[in-house]
């Protein structure tokens, strides 16, 4: 009471008290209600509680109901979780195990997409889902957002900067307030920092951190996605301090109490533009079937847990390769340095001996601490010739040049044909995607994209990859240590569904029943191999998978048909394989490691306290599962980005050009086309379709025109052109070629009754315009009798009525007419009084794009 009487002339109880009290009563009560249990009578006390309780309501400390009565938020009726915003300016709340609730653009004004927020329902539903209003903030995605500046002067002359978030989710401008001493010029690209949060109409202010360069300027693209997807891309400065003293080459004491591979011809396979090698391969033929040796570089030696180094490899999570840019997750001097197996160079590793029958399958493996000196550094290029059936003549003169070691790489073709067998029998999944690359000119422009030839080396990388990375995943099972595998789970009911229905329309099954297997996929992806539409229906199959991520719990792996299966081969560019690396080590020479004859320690090597080197209970697994699972998917969202902005820029140039495309997506506002030779895919809005009304079908993935009977379906080759590009948007518009063959007419037949019959029969009779009803239902009859038989006589010879003809009345209006007779005869009036006066036809509009014509009679 002394508080609330310091501050104002005429107090009345406070907000704490108010809520207290109500909270006792544990029933809703109103204004004037409240206003005789506080004993106020004056007006002014009376009109200042009135005022308090909008205000609290309005600050959602409590709630009104429709008869104005007031009742406190309790905790129990917020619900939390995380803010999804979209670009009409409108927002989501997504609940993990529940339905997302709307969140009006009033509600969005305060909050932006990422921000965790709590939410009470406001007791309305929009288009069916549940409104929502948010009552607190609890945590804020963004503290600097990057977007475009720009500067205006207003006609007083006064001015206003403010920037433009590059997320679309994001609404809301930043009013830049406080001057950083940078001066960017107008719609350049920044970072700025926010200095306050929007509240209560107020909008977000802050400052420019960064320019980061012009909007068209060559490589601008990577540094507005790394900001954007605020991807860690400077190293601090405890992590400097660290590799500061690291060495360029191995010591000799690292190098002790290690099986000793150097003689081994171990060789590496990679890409040509490929700067990290982070696995080497030896294959020998045995009299059982075959022995496998995986030497993956031993990054978990130089990246000790709970290091600074360690501490920002978890932030990252993993490598980010941009085209023609990498953002490593551990420092260039570990990366391509200590790390990499670069050739006739002594390199610590973590070895999986693994042998294998002669069909393939898994006999026993084996894992150890290693030192390696690769013997060459090939490419996938080169070993495709090397083991190509009948080799060419650059083929040959590589097997000269490699003599050494060609017979070592015969031993891994021999293997490779047999696990390719095997996965075959297995019925592991494999779809023949396009894979592209871009190649860039001097100012980091596309000069053209070119499709990826995925050959046999790649594959033969691949086989020797899953067997280290399957027996892996059973060590780990064996020792039952907390670790995370690689789970992918089957496909939903309702994305299986979808998949079963669209086969169906083409004729095709995917077998299985409501649990289909990887082999019942592989099956169905054999079926339809030489089939024109091959690649959409893959689309469709790939459109009902789950995603694959990181989890401690084994789950298997639906894609791959592993029971078991993890990540152990790529250490130096994802953090899930340097954990299971530590594991490894754990199990081979950690304090108090549980007995597996599997791992095998060396002689004299020191045993290392479990904290040190491992140490991680489950819910550290379940934590750090899922925070490299989501800086995977950043990752793809930021490569997928820049690849978006490059091909917007790359087919600027074509704008105007005629191209044949494939339809590779269908959806209810147009059709995705991807253009040959381009490997880019636009849009053709449903709009550009042509003069009609068309629908989209969602079983038959197709759209469909209603008058025309025109059908643009999935996998469909049409001729188009690029329209228009929009750059900020990664928008590319296309149009169809007007020389386009346009697909015959379907010919609708129709019964005696129209469709606008049909339609106007269902109309009350003041819902219908025209001309005034005829006063009778027996001379309605007669006019009708009589239309009917001029309609008929008025036929010319060839079948066409005359058009200057009247159509005769239609069923729907006979009805109304005796419906309305009807009326007039129980009511004692004549039809005529009954009538409402209708009013004056209104001119007809002209004709619009993509309106259903109105029928003729």
């Amino acid at each position: 009471m002394q508080r609330e009487a310091s501050k104002y002339d005429n107090p009345v109880p406070s907000r704490e008290f108010i809520l207290e009290f109500l909270a006792t009563q544990n029933k809703s009560m109103g204004h004037l209600e409240l206003c005789k249990e506080f004993s106020l009578t004056g007006e002014d006390e009376i009109e200042a509680l009135r005022r308090r309780l909008i205000a609290m309501c309005r600050d959602n400390q409590m709630t009104s109901n429709q008869n104005d009565e007031y009742s406190p938020i309790l905790e129990s009726d917020l619900i939390e979780g995380y803010v999804q915003g979209n670009k009409e300016g409108h927002g989501f709340l997504l609940r993990q195990s529940d339905d997302d609730i709307f969140l009006s653009a009033r509600q969005m004004q305060n909050v932006m997409d990422g921000d965790k927020v709590k939410v009470r329902l406001s007791g309305r539903s929009v288009k069916g889902r549940l409104d929502g209003v948010v009552v607190e903030v609890i945590e804020r995605k963004h503290s600097q957002l990057v977007g475009r500046f720009y500067q205006e002067t207003h006609r007083d002359g006064s001015s206003a900067a403010f920037v433009t978030p590059e997320n679309p989710r994001i609404a809301q401008d930043i009013l830049i307030t406080t001057d950083s001493g940078l001066s960017p010029k107008h719609g350049q690209y920044v970072l700025a920092e926010i200095v306050s949060y929007a509240e209560r109409g107020k909008p977000a202010q802050g400052l420019v951190k960064k320019v980061l360069g012009d909007f068209m300027a060559p490589g601008v693209e990577i540094e507005v996605a790394m900001h954007r997807y605020e991807i860690p891309h400077e190293w601090p400065a405890a992590v400097e301090k660290q590799i500061k003293n690291l060495s360029t080459e191995v010591a000799e004491e690292d190098k002790a109490h290690r099986i000793d591979l150097r003689d081994t011809p171990f060789v590496t396979i990679d890409g040509e533009d490929a700067r990290d090698f982070d696995d080497a391969v030896y294959c020998e033929k045995t009299p059982g079937g075959w022995k496998l040796f995986v030497a993956i570089a031993d990054v978990s030696h130089y990246v000790k847990k709970d290091t600074a180094l360690d501490e920002e490899a978890i932030v990252r999570g993993n490598s980010v390769y941009f085209p023609g840019r990498v953002i490593p997750m551990l420092p260039e001097v570990l990366s391509n340095g200590l790390c990499s197996l670069n050739p006739d160079v002594d390199r610590l590793v973590m070895v999986a001996e693994i042998s294998l029958t002669t069909k393939g399958k898994m006999r026993g493996y084996k894992f150890y601490e290693g030192v390696i000196r690769s013997h060459a550094r090939l490419t996938y290029s080169k070993v495709a010739k090397m083991i190509a059936a009948e080799p060419e003549e650059q083929g040959i003169e590589l097997r000269e040049r490699y003599a050494s070691i060609v017979s070592h790489i015969d031993d891994l073709n021999g293997l490779y044909q047999t696990l390719r067998s095997a996965r075959d029998e297995r019925g592991a999944m494999e779809f023949d995607t396009v894979e592209t690359r871009m190649v860039f000119d001097e100012n980091s422009k596309i000069e053209h994209i070119i499709p990826v030839e995925r050959n046999d080396a790649h594959k033969l990388i691949e086989e020797c990859m899953l067997c280290a990375n399957v027996a892996t995943a059973e060590l780990l099972m064996k020792a039952n240590l907390p670790a995370l595998y690689r789970v992918h789970e089957g496909p939903k009911d309702d994305r299986l569904l979808t998949l079963r229905t669209y086969l169906g329309l083409l004729g095709l099954e995917l077998t299985g029943g409501t649990k289909p297997t990887p082999a019942d996929y592989a099956a169905l992806s054999e079926a339809i191999k030489d089939r024109a539409d091959a690649r959409s229906i893959q689309t469709m199959m790939l459109r009902s998978m789950s995603q694959a991520v990181y989890q401690p719990d084994n789950l298997g792996h639906f894609g791959l048909n592993y029971e078991a299966y993890t990540h152990f081969t790529s250490p130096i560019r994802r953090y899930p394989d340097l954990l299971v690396h530590r594991a490894i080590r754990y199990l081979i020479r950690g304090e108090g490691r549980p007995a597996v004859r599997q791992a095998h320690r060396v002689a004299g090597s020191l045993e290392i306290k479990a904290r040190k080197i491992y140490g991680y209970t489950d819910a550290d697994m379940d934590s750090l599962g899922e925070s490299c699972s989501l800086t995977e998917r950043r990752a793809d969202e930021a490569t997928r980005d820049v690849e978006a902005w490059l091909k917007c820029q790359y087919v600027e140039q074509h704008l105007g050009e005629p191209f044949e495309g494939v339809v590779t997506a269908v959806t209810s506002f147009g059709l995705f086309v991807e253009l040959q030779g381009l490997f880019v895919d636009g849009l053709v809005h449903i709009s550009g379709l042509g003069q009609d009304y068309f629908v989209h079908d969602i079983e038959h993935q197709a759209i469909i025109g209603e008058r025309t009977g025109r059908v643009f379906r999935l996998g469909d080759t049409l001729k188009v052109r690029v329209a228009s590009v929009n750059l900020e948007q990664r928008k590319i518009d296309l149009s169809l070629d007007e020389n386009t063959t346009r697909q015959p007419r379907k010919k609708v037949e129709r019964n005696e009754m129209s469709e606008l019959e049909m339609q106007l029969a269902q109309l009350p009779p003041i819902e219908l315009g025209g001309r005034p009803k005829p006063k009778s239902v027996d001379k309605a009859q007669s006019t009708k009798s009589k239309e009917g038989k001029a309609a008929q006589e008025g036929k010319e010879s060839d079948g066409k009525a005359k058009k200057k003809r009247r159509s005769p009345v239609s069923k729907g209006k006979r009805v109304r007419q005796k419906k309305s007779s009807t009326a007039a005869a129980a009511s004692g009036k004549p039809a005529s009084a009954v009538k409402k006066p209708k009013k004056p036809k209104k001119p007809k509009k002209p004709k619009k794009n993509n309106a259903k014509p109105r029928a003729k009679d």
